[in-house]
This record gives C-alpha cells, structure tokens and sequence, in this order.
C-alpha cells in the first residue's frame, strides 16, 4: 500500500500564512514601535482565549459567553498569590491554572448536560456573577483591584518591560496552537470533532460525549488561564472590568471573526478586532463625544455583518479564494486530519477481540416490551441469535422494527423483558457500554461527519480499541497508536472498495456510499455483533450485490450481523434467518423459504408487493 495513495492535492496556504506570520512576530520587537509592541501583546493574549473558543465553540459546538471570567480567574489567583502571599509568578501560574480547571470542571459539570440555547444563557449567568464577585471581595481589592504585581523574571533577567514579555507571550501562543492542533489530529480530537453529530454517534463509537465536552470545556478555560496569568504579569493591575461579560462578547467576536472552523483564526480574529478597536478610539473621539456608545455600536456591526456575509470569517473567506484559485481534489479542513504518512512504516495491527465459536448464542431477547404511553411499540418480542448468521428482522412500515432496534442498541428504555448479549443483561446499560462489548451499529439516517475526510470517519470507529487522552494527545506521545489507528482506518476503507479515496470527505459522498461508509466504521470497532438499519437504502443494484457479498464475508470471518431492512428481496438473498413483526408483535421467525411461504407473512407484508 502507497503511504501517499489517496491524499489531496492541497494548496499550501496554510503553511505560507504560518511562515510568513512566525517571521513577521520575530522581527517585530526590533523594528515596532512600543505601542505597536503593546498591541502585539494584548493580540496574542486574546488569540489564546480565542483559540479555545475555536475549539469550544467552532469545533465542539458549545457557545460560551464566559471565557473572559476563566481570564479573571488565573489573573486575580496569581496577582493575590504573589502580593498577599509573596509567592513567585512561577507557582502563580500553577496556582492559577489549578483554580481556572477547577473552576471549569464545575461550572462544566453543573451546565453542559444543558441542551439548545440554555448552555449560552448558563455562560452569561456565571460569566456575570464570577465578574461581580471580583469586585465585593475586600482581599481581591473590590473594585479598586490588585496593583504592584510583581513582573516575570528567568533567574537574574526581568521581563518587566514589554518587549521582554513580547516573546514568552507568543511562545506560549505557539505552543497553545501545536498542542490544539496535535489534539484534533488525535483519537479524542476526532471525538472532539464528532461532538455536532450528537451524542449518539459518539456512543456507537463507545465514547461518552459528555465527557469529551467537558473535558474540551476545561481545555478552552485553561487556555484562558495562560491568557489571564500574562495578562496579570504584563499588566501588573487587574481590576474586574477586563472580566465582564463584555470582555467575553469580545472575545467570542474575535474567534468569528477570525474563522471557528480555523485554528489560524483566533489569531486572525484577535488581530482584527484589537486593531479596529484601538483604531476606533483614535477616530471616533475627533467625531463625537459619546465614542464608547459608539464603539459598542461599531462592534454590534461588526459582528452582524459577520453573521451575514463571511460566517466562516476571514480564514473561511481566505481559503474558499485560495481553492477557487487553485482547484485541488477534496480535502479536510484547517482544523486537522490523519494523513497516510503515518502509514510509511507500518506498525503492529490493533488487538482484535476473540470472537465467539459459531453456533454459540450471543444475543437473547426475551419478553421485549416498549410503551410510548398508551401506545405499545414493541409487544413481548423474543428471538435469539447465534454467532456467525444473519439475521434479518423485516415487517411493513409500523411494525416496530426500527424501536426494536433502538431496544437492542440500548438507545432506547426498555419498559418490560430483557435482553442478554454475550451473557450479560444489557437492559438499562449506556449505550456506549454496550458499543464496548462488542455491538456496533450503522444508522437509517446516515450519521458521518461531512466535513471530516473518509479516513478519519472510520477511524473514529476504533475509538473504544485505543486509550490516549488529551494530554497524550496534545504533546504527540500517542504516534505510535495513532498510526494503528490510521492503519486500521486504511483496511477497513480498503475491505468496503474506497482505500483510495481515504482523503475525500465524507459530505461528498452518494448518499450509498455514505451508508457503506458507516459499515467500515462499524468494522473498525472490531464488532462481534453488527447490527444494520436499512443498509441497502439508497444503494443501486451493483452497490447492493457488493454490500450483499461484504456482509456474507463478515459472517464466513465470524461477525454475526443483524440486519433491519425494506427490500425484501435484497433480504430473502442474504439472511439465514428472519424474524417477521406487525404491529409490534412477533408474527413470524424462520429461514427465508418458510417465511415466505407463510400465509399470515404475506398478508401482512409480502403480499403488498408480490
């Protein structure tokens, strides 16, 4: 296999932007003036609050109006650690990043679970009571605030001065950027990336998503620790104005600004809106008396104008130029994909689970029952099912089929009976906990990320398999798993015939081809039982031979498969069994010839479309 089959033709924006940018920030202390300096400074102090709202907001999909309370928290806690206390600024930022985690593990706690517009609303409740806080505690200073903090200091070298500060602020920022970028090309980045497809994608992939937003949460108030700490030592004064719910508007603006699909953007964006802001209040003073009115107003324009014309930002702008400019083949977006480079060296295959003897029985309904109150959706269902058939569980539309499925893949409560799974009672398990035991599904309505490459799709299929975390993730000391990943990402992609489209993304696929692609997915869990909703939808008639001989491969390798489905002829050819239900109830269960012989299966369903 080619290390480089299948990878995009991209331009090279990106790296042009990232060279250019890191020779201008190097040069510009010899050759900027102390204001410009300054502005520097503050830019790459908020591009780190932006670049964790990129990755909250634009990446995750929680909108956050209190990132500048984290800013204020890392900066009170290291300004009263290091006057009151005397401590150095060094155990300052220890200080202050502990209490800003702490601080975002329980607000995070106590406000994810919080679905639609009540999240946003949360942020700007404890956005504004964390601010007010700062300015009614007598030992924080109250609204007169914290002065004489002392400046950073490397053994006998001050960075009092701002030019001093200049290059540990925007070490740190590049630092920030590596690490979120390393992140998201990483097991918990493509869960990080999967969070918009909703929490069910990710339990069918044996990922708890709230875990994976809440420790995303931690990471973006973490950066706003950094952010606040600098803030503190480059400053020498805090007070709570900077830490207001403003401040947070403000710093939201500049990841929009900048592009949330682009990590580049919170830099992008800082720079934008600072230097506007600092250009607004040179200019509007010399037309009016009531600048800060209309600073606030120019900045409401701003951000409407935003919504309206560029909702990518600039970056978005900026790279939708450079693809018109220089047509390239489908790739991933800024924010990070696997590349079969990994590949060049293979590495040891992922550990496979032992599957279970042929014949042995894996799955046991018994007694199913599920109410929607006064309605009875699934009526005291039974069926087994051994390792290595397929079983196809058919019946006209509102029989129960699909609430059955949900029932098995524990999306659903289960309201009377039980259901066993390797010999253990699955009834009331997360869902996630099942996909672990070995149960993976495929959804009726495709559920891929569009905008994440074929290759990464079905990796985020192997999520349960691997163990990195962030940090490992972060700081690259999960290569050697991540290339296993990849690999197996690679087979799988190969097993269903797309291995040399593994860089194209997923949104540009058929809407067959999406549904073959959630097979491979599936696969890449390492399933012991497959189970399929309709997977042969939208599939034309070669498409459906070669899923047909794909699934009878599967169970000749040992993979059970049950399979829900509408085309009774694409089912009569494959299964060896097929349990039959009508409103609700099991009619009928047998092989393929007695079930279609039977009198009570044809009136109730074959004999619609003979």
């Amino acid at each position: 296999m080619s290390p480089s089959r299948g990878r995009p033709k991209t331009g090279s924006l990106p790296l042009v932007l990232a060279a250019v940018v890191v020779l201008a920030l190097a040069v510009a202390p010899a050759i900027a003036g102390n204001f410009t300096v300054s502005l520097l400074n503050d830019i790459g102090i908020g591009a780190l609050v932006a670049l964790g709202l990129v990755l909250l907001t634009g990446v995750g999909g929680a909108t956050s109006f209190g990132q500048a309370a984290f800013v204020g928290i890392a900066a009170y806690s290291t300004a009263w650690l290091t006057t009151a206390q005397g401590l150095s600024p060094w155990l300052g930022l220890l200080f202050a990043l502990l209490l800003t985690g702490l601080s975002a593990l329980g607000i995070g706690m106590l406000t994810l679970r919080l679905g639609g517009h009540f999240l946003p609303l949360s942020t700007i409740a404890w956005g504004l009571s964390i601010a007010m806080v700062f300015g009614n505690v007598d030992a924080l200073g109250r609204h007169t605030g914290i002065s004489n903090i002392p400046a950073l200091t490397l053994g006998t070298w001050s960075l009092a001065d701002r030019r001093s500060m200049y290059y540990l602020i925007w070490l740190l920022v590049g630092l920030a950027y590596l690490f979120s970028r390393n992140l998201l090309q990483s097991r918990p980045g493509r869960a990080i990336r999967s969070l918009r497809g909703g929490t069910t994608l990710l339990a069918s992939v044996g990922a708890d998503a709230y875990r994976v937003r809440l420790s995303l949460f931690v990471i973006a108030a973490l950066l706003a620790g950094f952010a606040g700490w600098l803030y503190a030592h480059t400053n020498r004064f805090v007070s709570p104005s900077p830490f207001d719910v403003r401040a947070s508007i403000e710093y939201l603006l500049m990841a929009v600004a900048g592009g949330l699909g682009h990590l580049v953007g919170a830099l992008v964006g800082s720079a934008l809106v600072l230097s506007l802001k600092n250009a607004l209040q040179d200019v509007l003073p010399l037309l009016t008396q009531r600048a800060g009115q209309l600073e606030a107003v120019a900045f409401a324009a701003l951000f409407i104008l935003l919504l309206h014309f560029a909702r990518g930002g600039l970056m978005g702008y900026l790279m939708r130029w450079w693809r018109r400019r220089r047509p390239a083949g489908p790739g991933s977006q800024e924010t990070g994909a696997p590349t079969l480079d990994s590949l060049a060296e293979p590495v040891a295959p992922l550990a496979h689970r032992q599957l279970p003897p042929r014949g042995t029985p894996i799955l046991s309904v018994s007694g199913a029952v599920k109410r929607f109150g006064g309605l009875v959706a699934v009526n005291d269902v039974s069926f087994d099912l051994a390792a290595g058939e397929i079983l196809g569980l058919i019946g006209p539309n509102g029989a129960g089929k699909s609430t059955m499925f949900n029932l098995l893949t524990c999306t659903l409560p289960m309201t009377a009976g039980s259901v066993r799974f390797l010999g253990r009672d699955i009834v009331g398990m997360p869902q996630r906990q099942v996909a672990r035991l070995g149960l993976a599904r495929t959804f009726q309505h495709v559920k891929l990320r569009p905008r994440m490459s074929l290759l990464d799709n079905v990796a985020l299929g192997a999520h349960a398999r691997t163990g990195s975390g962030v940090i490992r993730a972060g700081l690259r000391m999960d290569r050697k798993e991540e290339r296993q990943i990849l690999q197996e990402a690679q087979r799988q992609l190969e097993r269903i015939g797309l291995g040399d489209r593994a860089h194209e993304l997923a949104g540009s696929l058929p809407l067959g081809t999406q549904r073959i692609l959630e097979i491979a997915r599936a696969l890449a869990a390492d399933p012991v039982l497959l189970v399929l909703d309709e997977p042969a939808a939208g599939l034309r008639r070669k498409e459906k031979m070669a899923l047909a001989g794909l699934l009878r491969k599967l169970r000749d390798e040992g993979v059970t498969v049950l399979i829900v489905e509408h085309d009774m002829d694409f089912v009569m050819k494959l299964v060896d069994r097929l349990v039959v239900m009508n409103f609700g109830s099991k009619l009928v269960e047998g092989v393929p010839a007695a079930v279609r012989a039977d009198a009570r299966v044809q009136a109730a369903y074959l004999g619609s479309v003979a």
